[in-house]
């Protein structure tokens, strides 16, 4: 078998690419851009067209909407304040968040919102980045008082109503009882948006800004931010949620007048983010680096070392790993990890053919970024297909079974 001098087998390139390929040849993924990398060393596939009927081809600097694949990404202004002395673990936030003083708890998950508890302790820092600061995404409570709540005032990303601005979506946080008490349990998505208000409120300085400031601009991410500019628009594929019956592709988000043509009323820290691959490849080579990126330190190596462990309980993980084994006829799979750091999924357990410690995520938009550490391996997979159904999922569980084949050392 053939080498090539990345660390990758020709005959494993070759298969990489084929089997990419032939997703995008089923028709069910019209195009996508693929970049792994070892060492200093990367090749990327970019197959198919922007639209699922055609037209322009898909270029290594495509744009792609990184849905949660931006919690990753998001923690590290968190951990810059915490390399600073700014921010503490175990400081309570009611300083800069004053909305989540004196807490009132639910007595259970599915009751009235009236119904409630004094909360046993003050929510911290810790809690926030952790997702354990009691209020979340719950899928096994659709349809409780409190999740319609969390729906119809806007917390969530623009469904089914827009995100306010900070101040007010804080307001609203604030006005709604947490789910469960601090620290108590994990849940989804909505710490990593609270994380970005922290962040803004700590440094006077808005939570994209601080971002560009102390992580995009040092690393070299020209593509990343939370909309996309004009004199980019044109590298921004539409984004399509296929009918989950007929599979007939629906656009989720048009480019030219969607959610991330216009700066955002709210910076969503848990899935705002639009990038690229090499520019997502640059952060997660960051953190392969203990935080160096070149000769600067972007983050030093303990805080490097605390986002990527394992932060949770046993009790918090079996929550964690029930989303994504609920959910596998959507997920096929991937989020099944056995563990959760800062922001991101960590390994802990071989489930498939990553090895224990391999750290990133996934999104619903049809992406997914990881590190594994072991190998000083980087994958990035990025599509403009949603998961309303399984096909961008599937393809991202073969991209990472193909992948891993490829290593030839």
């Amino acid at each position: 078998m053939g080498q090539s001098n990345s660390g990758f087998s020709e005959a494993g390139l070759r298969k990489l690419h084929d089997v990419l390929t032939r997703h995008v040849d089923s028709g069910k993924i019209p195009g996508l851009v693929a970049l792994v990398g070892r060492g200093d060393e990367t090749h990327v596939e970019a197959v198919g067209t922007m639209r699922h009927d055609g037209g322009a081809p898909m270029r290594r600097d495509t744009i792609f909407r990184m849905a949660s694949t931006s919690k990753p990404v998001t923690m590290a202004a968190a951990m810059v304040l915490l390399d600073e002395c700014r921010l503490r673990l175990d400081d309570p936030v009611e300083p800069w968040l004053p909305e989540l003083a004196d807490r009132r708890v639910l007595r259970r998950i599915d009751g009235p919102l009236d119904d409630t508890v004094p909360a046993r302790r003050p929510i911290t820092v810790r809690d926030v980045l952790t997702s354990t600061f009691g209020f979340g995404m719950d899928m096994t409570a659709l349809g409780t008082p409190i999740m319609n709540a969390v729906f119809e005032q806007g917390l969530t990303p623009d469904l089914p109503v827009p995100m306010p601005e900070p101040d007010e979506w804080m307001r609203r946080l604030g006005a709604l009882p947490l789910m469960y008490q601090p620290g108590e349990r994990w849940q989804y998505h909505i710490g990593s948006d609270l994380l970005g208000v922290l962040v803004a409120r700590v440094t006077g300085r808005s939570f994209e800004t601080f971002l560009r400031e102390r992580l995009f601009d040092p690393l070299g991410m020209k593509d990343t931010g939370f909309h996309v500019p004009v004199d980019k628009i044109d590298r921004l594929p539409a984004l399509y949620a296929p009918d989950p019956k007929t599979g007939e592709f629906h656009v989720w988000d048009d480019p030219a007048d969607g959610r991330w043509s216009k700066p955002p009323a709210f910076a969503g820290g848990g899935g705002g983010l639009v990038s690229t691959v090499d520019d997502f490849h640059a952060y997660f080579r960051m953190l392969l680096n203990h935080g160096m990126h070149g000769g600067e330190r972007i983050l030093s190596r303990p805080a490097v070392e605390l986002m990527t462990t394992d932060r949770l309980t046993p009790e918090q993980n079996a929550v964690r790993n029930a989303m994504a084994a609920d959910n596998v006829h959507l997920s096929f799979g991937q989020g099944q990890h056995g563990g959760w750091g800062f922001g991101m999924a960590v390994r802990t357990q071989r489930g498939d053919y990553a090895p224990v410690g391999q750290f990133g995520w996934d999104g619903g938009s049809g992406a997914s970024a990881y590190a594994d550490p072991d190998n000083r391996l980087t994958g990035i997979l990025l599509t403009q297909v949603g998961m309303s159904t399984p096909d961008s999922a599937r393809l991202i569980h073969d991209f990472w079974t193909t992948l891993y084949q490829a290593i030839d050392n």
